[in-house]
This record gives structure tokens, sequence and C-alpha cells, in this order.
């Protein structure tokens, strides 16, 4: 038994694998766009302040100033001329550029249903950049999987959408024979914060299986950018059933372990670290400053995304002088 969690530890005989072919790329992304991308199309109706911030301002209007007004924002040319202090109203710019990092290393390949967090991955990717792509958004993504393997720079079009699903499912899924690895998120991070420049919306799509270190990169990367955590989640990593003697193989490292889930003691104790891990790592991604939204292979996305455009929503109106009600302050 190794130090890791137990989440890091899947059936060995559960592999998935994404197609390769730019045609079935297509095909998935045509089912998404009917399924999912056109409801949260038509829900979002163009707020896209519900998803993420643009990257400059807006001059709109001038106004008088108020006790409550930043004053920095006053404009001292429109108050000298009117002997009254006159504050400039500005408005985001919608347009932004997002950066999606993608954990591809080998606990991401594990499923315990239909769907592998991989495949759920994948979906998420194209959902988020063809509803960003479609508005005139860039897109660009770091791949990483034994260190990172690939930048793909940021663009605007459904081609470059199918590029991205393309090059995540190039990617094979590891098996046991393969070189044991060893996650390190904090590689990712930390390339993100030397390539990325511009303020932008950056979305961290991981299992955050990972060696410890990376809440530091990531409050780092939150500091100069908008930073959401996209976590993918699959149940057998929180409960095991009673499935008898079962091999259980750690996807990042490779190691095998026969255990015996009639042992309901052992259940109990698998359950309890994971709740553990779980209570952890919720407690570093407040601590690192960033939202989570929670993608489990065994939930609907449609549903998943909706709760968090919602929550979103409850808090931009918050920050513009509304309550944020107490059952969405501290979970997405």
């Amino acid at each position: 038994m190794t130090s890791k969690p137990p989440a890091t530890s899947v059936p060995s005989a559960t592999v998935h694998t994404l197609p390769t072919l730019p045609g079935q790329a297509d095909r998935l992304l045509r089912e998404l766009e009917w399924k999912v991308i056109r409801r949260l199309d038509g829900l979002l109706q163009g707020d896209y302040r519900t998803l993420m911030r643009g990257a400059g301002l807006d001059l709109t209007d001038l106004r008088e100033y108020q006790p409550h007004d930043d004053v920095r924002h006053i404009d001292w040319n429109v108050t000298a001329r009117l002997d009254t202090p006159h504050v400039r109203v500005f408005t985001e710019d919608r347009e932004m550029s997002a950066w999606l990092l993608l954990d591809l290393s080998g606990s991401v390949d594990f499923g315990s249903g239909a769907q592998s967090k991989r495949q759920l991955l994948a979906e998420f990717v194209a959902v988020l950049a063809r509803l960003l792509t479609r508005h005139g958004n860039r897109v660009g993504a770091l791949l990483y999987g034994a260190g990172v393997e690939q930048v793909i720079a940021a663009r605007a079009s459904r081609a470059h959408v199918l590029q991205l699903l393309h090059a995540i499912g190039h990617r094979p899924a590891r098996t046991a024979a393969q070189a044991p690895a060893s996650t390190r998120l904090a590689e990712l991070l930390q390339a993100a914060g030397h390539l990325i420049h511009r303020r932008s919306s950056v979305f961290v799509v991981s299992d955050f299986i990972s060696e410890p270190g990376w809440e530091r990169p990531l409050a780092q990367l939150a500091v100069r950018h908008e930073v959401l955590a996209v976590r993918l989640l699959d149940p057998l990593e929180r409960a095991l059933p009673d499935l008898g003697l079962l091999t259980l193989l750690d996807a990042e490292s490779g190691e095998q372990l026969l255990v015996d889930t009639h042992d309901a003691g052992f259940r109990r104790r698998f359950a309890q670290r994971a709740a553990q891990r779980e209570q952890q790592l919720r407690a570093l991604l407040a601590g690192a400053g960033v939202d989570a939204l929670e993608l489990a292979t065994d939930g609907a996305l449609l549903d998943a995304l909706v709760r968090f455009i919602e929550l979103r929503r409850q808090r931009v109106r918050a920050a513009s002088g509304g309550g944020l009600p107490a059952h969405l302050r501290n979970s997405a």
C-alpha cells in the first residue's frame, strides 16, 4: 500500500480510451452542440459574466460622485467644468481569452461506469470552448501528461475546438506495463504562469490527484487571472461496493493490490480516507482563492454547468449590491 490516498487506486480491468479520428471528434461536438451547448447558450443569453470576466473595461457613462464611489474614477476635467464631482462608469469588456489547463495523467483514465474522467474532460472542453469561440473569444490549452506535453495557441473557431478534442483523444490511456509516472500539477500551473501574460480566464481541469505543492502556484495564478478549478470525480473513488476480492491498480505508479471489499471495516476505512482527502482538497482550493466546479462521471454535464452558472449569477448580483443566499456561499 502506498502513501497516496485511496482515490488513486482503481480496478485494473477498467480502461477507457477516446476516439482519435477527427471525424469522431466532429460527431462528439455535433452531439454536444445539440444536447448541451444550445441550451446553455439560451440560458446565458450573452451574459458571459456568469462564466468569466473580460480582460478590459469600456467607459459607458459619467454621473455625479456618490459617497461609496471609488475616488480613482473621478473625472477631474468634468468635475472642474461643472464644479461638481463626477465619476466615470465602466462596463466590463466581454471579449476575453480563456486557457484550459488539462490534466491527462494516468488517474484521469479511470471510470467505474460507462464514462471515464478523461471522456468527461473532453466533453467539458468541447462545451466550454465552443460556447466561447462561437462568440469570437479565443481559447488556448496546455496539455499535461508526463509533464507539459503540448501548448495549443489561443484561437477562435470551430475547427480549433476540433483540434483541441483531437489532441486530447490522441493521447492513449496508460497501462500498468508502462513506466510509472507521478502527477505534479505544480509543473502545469507554473508553466501557465509563465506562458499566459494577458489577464485571462483559466480553467484547471483535473482530478487533483497529485503530489503536494500545487497550492502555491495555483494561488499565484489566481492573483493575476480568474481561475476556476474543474474537478473530475468518480463515485468509486469515494466509496467501494461489496464486490469480494478485487485487484486495485494505482494508475499513477502502476502498483497493484489485492483487497477484500467484502470486509466492511476496509470499506469504511477507505470511505473515511476519501472523505478526509475531499475535505483537505476543498480547503486547499478555498485557500488558493479559486472557485470549484465538480463534474462526476455518473452525473449530467448540463446539470452541473447549470448549477455553476446559477452560483456565478448569484455572486455577480451580490458583488453589485445584492446578497448571496447562504446555501450558495461555499459550493458550486
